[in-house]
């Protein structure tokens, strides 16, 4: 099998070709933009192609790609919200994702965030840099005994709820579906979570019912000095309402890994770049508030299973679409 990666990084690569010496029947070309209209005629004289998460596979991109007798497309992540997957199901496409390659990596990241900010290791390391070992805005809040509310408790969700039982918080939870594994975790509704917890972090996937879950009437049903991460989707909370949340001094703390605007530039560096939008940079203006790009999944363990993962669902693909017969 050929498989003509998309938006592949150097981590990409170097974390494939170690693994592709486990699987000798299939082989990689590495392409740095990625799928696209544009792009995605390259795909010609490949068995598939491998997306990432911001890739677009779209009714068109789809097309193109059966056009060139592409029928699988690998996704090495978890998400697929930006495939329209009617289309594909039409179109004969098997769509293979990565479900869980490392929830741990993702909590851990959450819970960085969470420390972060509340304590505001950000400022303090930029103050100290310039020999100012002043102690004047850094002040946090105390995590042990508080409650944390999670929002999704699946492989991620409940990995940070054990994150925070290990803190010492009370934890709480919302999702349609309990997690029986959780036994010291409190399922409530959602407007009780708002209200009572001090730390609400966020783990569900993005559809229909979750687009803006956290929105103005929410962000009013919060605690004041209330500390907010997610490190899910962007599109999950309304970044307007957030900001107005923020100026109106809702929050103590915000720790965002993925936000509404991400998706042209997050993994790229555009360090010598004027933005075209102006919502990250408001974000970033505000002293309470830590953004990072995209990295929550970004360990060594999670690498090496999300290239394990896919080149092993390239194989089941391969065992049961091409085998002779």
């Amino acid at each position: 099998m050929k498989i003509l990666f998309y938006d592949a990084k150097n981590y990409d690569k170097e974390s494939f070709q170690a693994a592709l010496t486990k699987y000798p029947g299939i082989s990689i070309e590495y392409f740095e933009t990625d799928l696209s209209e544009k792009t995605a005629i390259y795909c010609k004289g490949y068995d598939a192609v491998c997306a990432f998460v911001n890739s677009i596979l779209d009714r068109k991109v789809l097309q193109i790609l059966v056009q060139n007798n592409v029928r699988l497309v690998l996704m090495r992540c978890a998400g697929f919200n930006n495939v329209d997957m009617d289309e594909a199901e039409k179109l004969g496409v098997t769509i293979m994702t990565v479900p869980a390659y490392s929830p741990e990596a993702v909590a851990e990241h959450a819970m960085a965030l969470a420390l972060a900010a509340n304590r505001r290791i950000h400022k303090a390391y930029i103050k100290v840099r310039e020999n100012n070992f002043s102690l004047q805005g850094l002040t946090g809040i105390t995590l042990y005994g508080k409650t944390a509310g999670i929002i999704g408790t699946g492989r991620i969700g409940a990995a940070m709820c054990r994150i925070c039982r290990g803190f010492g918080m009370k934890v709480l939870a919302f999702d349609q579906y309990h997690n029986d594994s959780l036994d010291f975790v409190h399922y409530v509704s959602m407007e009780e979570l708002l209200k009572e917890s001090d730390l609400i972090s966020l783990h569900c996937p993005l559809t229909r019912e979750t687009y803006h879950i956290i929105d103005t009437d929410t962000i009013n049903q919060m605690k004041d000095g209330v500390i907010l991460v997610n490190t899910s989707r962007g599109a999950i909370v309304n970044t307007e309402a957030l900001i107005k949340g923020i100026r109106d001094k809702k929050f103590h703390a915000i720790g965002l890994d993925v936000y509404e605007e991400e998706t042209d530039y997050v993994f790229e560096n555009m360090e010598n770049d004027i933005l075209k939008h102006s919502v990250t940079a408001r974000l970033l203006s505000f002293p309470n508030v830590i953004v990072t790009s995209h990295q929550g999944f970004m360990t060594r363990e999670a690498l090496d299973a999300i290239s394990t993962t896919t080149l092993n669902n390239a194989i089941s693909y391969m065992n049961s679409h091409l085998s002779p017969t």
